[in-house]
Order: structure tokens, then C-alpha cells, then sequence
């Protein structure tokens, strides 16, 4: 099975040794995106739903550049810091996928990089390659 590499200026570098996403298989999976400005590289200011936001603008440039879309996604991972920011991240999430949203698990965790709230991975069914 051929696997590529995806990366775009569209949202952070990767800040390790990981893609942001990777072909396979006719699918795209996708790394965790934090809520970085992908101009900036830094965190971006403002509470969960701001931080959310920013996450899935940048995993919609991840799945663009991979050939997939919000709507071709077909799995997603949350990862919270807290899960009393769990309405709030649900509210905005909700906005990405008004219809047939994507199969889902929410998860709290001790810690996420650069002091992040909230990292989102992804898997979505690829069209182009």
C-alpha cells in the first residue's frame, strides 16, 4: 500500500517528528491540530470556543490539502484538558458538522502541547491523490 506525506502552509508545522496527515489506503489521517495561528505558530488567545474554532480551521487545511473535506471525515478524536469545556467545544464543533456529523470520541487529558485546551485528530475518506 503506497503512503504519502501531507503538509500544508495552511495550518501549523508539525512541532515534532510526525506528519500533519498521511494518504493511505484511500484515506486521509490526520495528526492532532492545537489551536496554533499558522501564521504565528503561537497558541491562539481566547477561551474553548475560540480555541476550537482554530482547530478545525486548521484541520480543514489539512484535509483540503490531503484531497478531503469537514464533510468526507468519518472519525474524530477530542482531546480536552477539561471536560466542564465540553458544551462550550460541542457548541462550536456543531457549527463544522450541522448534518451527519462524523463518529466521535471525547476524551479529558492531563496536559496538551503548548497549553492548548483542546487537539482534534481526524480520519476522512480521500479523493484525490
Amino acid at each position: 500500500m503506497e503512503r504519502e506525506a501531507v503538509r500544508t502552509e495552511g495550518a501549523p508545522a508539525a512541532i515534532g517528528p510526525y506528519s500533519q496527515a498521511v494518504r493511505a489506503g484511500g484515506f486521509l489521517f490526520c495528526s492532532g491540530q492545537i489551536p496554533l495561528d499558522p501564521s504565528t505558530g503561537k497558541l491562539v488567545e481566547g477561551g474553548i470556543e475560540v480555541q476550537t474554532e482554530r482547530v478545525l480551521k486548521n484541520l480543514d487545511a489539512v484535509l483540503t490539502a490531503g484531497g478531503a473535506t469537514l464533510r468526507s471525515v468519518v472519525k474524530t478524536t477530542v482531546y480536552l484538558v477539561d471536560l466542564g469545556d465540553f458544551p462550550a467545544m460541542n457548541a462550536i464543533y456543531g457549527r463544522f458538522y450541522p448534518e451527519d456529523p462524523p463518529a466521535r470520541a471525547t476524551v479529558q487529558v492531563a496536559k496538551l502541547p503548548a497549553g492548548a485546551r483542546v487537539e482534534i485528530d481526524a480520519v476522512a475518506e480521500c479523493f484525490s491523490s
